[in-house]
């Protein structure tokens, strides 16, 4: 497994591995765990080598968010990723990837607008803006990410479709299914903030949002499941919700009432300091 930090080096590396078959790319910021791994055994199935960015990019984290604190352990995660057969591990330092005088912002609208677009602005343009040039500096002909962060995924996937992209196409932008701890809670990175209570309590989001779904689909009004939703989870130790939407899958508009097309439902919440988010398919 090679370990490249400046771009030229990556340019020869990928070109190499792509003679000898596909290169799939799996984007990461570091703080590996199963959910990342999973992602990488999928990637394996998909192509004959890959690439794992490590990069925290500052660009999608807000002012009093936990850019400082964001777990750095660039030696263990590249130890996980060598015994699962990663051909190439970029992890640029913030230099290389935005030099002296940098001024190019990607926007993608509408789809990034609501939920954790509100909640966070700015942070889906760092997400939309780092992806593209991790696309660009990898040219990777598939590229995987995890389902928990949906919303990113169709952010992702809207700027592939928007801007034509080839590599990779929107239809290799594929999403792997949510990982998930023994209880239910979903793999996350910021798990590791909870305190033991906390952690115990965080079950109920998976929990309430997988009961809220049946109550829709037995024909509860929508309104009615989420409110029910938003009251357990403040009851079960959640300090605060920031969304609980029934969303197009796609597009991500709100629903007042489930359709033809697949919805989702997503849910934002915190307990203690910690902001949680997961979602699940009606």
């Amino acid at each position: 497994m090679q370990i490249v930090r400046q771009l030229d080096p990556l340019r020869n590396v990928t070109d190499i591995l792509r003679r000898e078959g596909p290169l799939a790319l799996v984007p990461t910021m570091g703080a590996l765990h199963e959910g990342h791994l999973t992602l990488v055994r999928a990637a394996r199935k998909r192509a004959a080598h890959v690439a794992v960015s490590i990069f925290i990019n500052p660009r999608q984290f807000g002012p009093n968010e936990d850019l400082a604190r964001y777990p750095r352990r660039l030696e263990v995660d590249c130890a996980l990723l060598a015994a699962e057969g990663v051909s190439l591990v970029w992890a640029p330092e913030p230099e290389a990837m935005y030099p002296q005088g940098y001024a190019t912002t990607v926007s993608v609208t509408e789809v990034s607008e609501g939920l954790c677009g509100a909640a966070r602005p700015g942070h889906f343009d760092g997400v939309a803006t780092v992806v593209l040039k991790l696309f660009n500096q990898v040219r990777p002909d598939v590229a995987l990410f995890g389902e928990k962060d949906w919303q990113q995924l169709a952010v992702i996937r809207r700027m592939a479709r928007d801007l034509d992209l080839t590599r990779p196409h929107v239809a290799a932008i594929e999403g792997v299914e949510t990982v998930r701890e023994a209880d239910g809670l979903a793999l996350s990175s910021r798990n590791a903030y909870l305190s033991a209570e906390d952690r115990a309590n965080a079950a109920a989001l998976p929990r309430e949002m997988r009961r809220a779904l049946a109550a829709i689909r037995a024909g509860q009004p929508v309104a009615d499941a989420l409110g029910a939703l938003i009251g357990a989870l403040i009851a079960n130790g959640f300090v605060s919700v920031d969304y609980a939407q029934l969303c197009d899958a796609e597009t991500l508009v709100p629903l007042a009432q489930p359709g033809v097309a697949p919805a989702r439902l997503l849910v934002a919440a915190r307990i203690g300091a910690t902001r949680l988010i997961d979602n699940l398919p009606l």
